[in-house]
């Protein structure tokens, strides 16, 4: 359904048509020609006025009227203003504001079967209110129904989070989610006359009966990382320290001692609690 402008003029100057010729109704009795007469073609006038009053209509600042003539699409007014358009016709409300729709929690699963709640607010806008009218049944659900089918099927697209931090999750690329969501949306409500403007998760979150689960892997895949950052740099210091005492030529170290520095070093580093000095009193060997 391809939309169109529908015939209209000005209202005003429509009453302003219909008091004229209300006026010439009234005119005819004072006129010199018989009383039937002058009934018949005041009760004609009064026949059309009423006919043109019924395509006057009001289109408040973004809205559109859908004009229907017996049926058959005639137009759309989209201008607002007090307007006279066909006579005898349906004009059906349909608002271009920009809307919001919060979705249900839902509950699916992702890529890797895990069960998560997720939920989404979708901010749209009508920009073709015949295909609003015409080419879906209701509108207002068709958007509700879409939105959460295309919020499942981006949702088991990807994983809740990836925990070798590679690839995309619904966690850790909200943005990119975000954009194909919005993607997929518009292509399902392009044929309702409706615009996306933007798709954003609102919600997220594993299912209850696996959170507790989920949040101890987080922590020890957290620690793990932690600790993988300490060895590293716990062996450079150690090697720094070995290369700044051969350097300084400080003190010469054989490999038995240069193990057991290293190992001191380490313990000290990567050890979780503090570690307890140990004064040397004696020879180095």
């Amino acid at each position: 359904m391809n939309e169109k402008q529908a015939w209209k003029m000005n209202g005003f100057v429509g009453i302003l048509i219909m008091l004229l010729l209300l006026g010439a109704g009234v005119y005819l009795f004072f006129t010199p020609i018989s009383l039937p007469v002058a009934i018949g073609l005041a009760t004609l006038i009064f026949i059309a006025v009423c006919v043109l009053a019924s395509g006057l209509t009001i289109v408040q600042p973004n809205e559109a009227r859908v004009v229907i003539f017996f049926g058959r699409y005639v137009g759309t007014i989209v201008d607002d203003g007090m307007w006279l358009t066909v006579p005898l016709t349906i004009r059906k409300h349909v608002s271009l504001r920009v809307r919001n729709f919060n979705s249900k929690m839902l509950k699916v699963n992702d890529v890797d079967g895990n069960p998560i709640e997720i939920a989404a607010v979708v901010v749209f806008k009508v920009i073709s209110a015949a295909k609003a009218v015409f080419d879906v049944d209701d509108y207002e659900t068709f958007v509700e129904i879409q939105s959460e089918t295309a919020l499942r099927h981006v949702a088991t697209r990807y994983p809740y989070d990836v925990f070798d931090e590679e690839g995309y999750s619904l966690r850790g690329n909200a943005e990119e989610v975000a954009a194909e969501l919005a993607r997929e949306l518009q292509e399902r409500l392009s044929v309702a006359g409706v615009e996306v403007l933007e798709a954003r998760l609102t919600h997220l979150a594993y299912a209850t009966e696996i959170a507790s689960a989920m949040l101890q892997r987080q922590q020890a895949s957290a620690i793990l990382a932690a600790r993988q950052k300490i060895v590293e740099g716990a062996v450079g210091m150690a090697q720094m320290a070995i290369v700044h005492l051969e350097k300084d030529k400080t003190v010469e170290l054989d490999e038995e001692r240069k193990m057991a520095m290293i190992n001191n070093l380490l313990v000290a580093i990567v050890s979780d609690r503090s570690a307890q000095p140990v004064i040397n009193t004696g020879t180095l060997y």
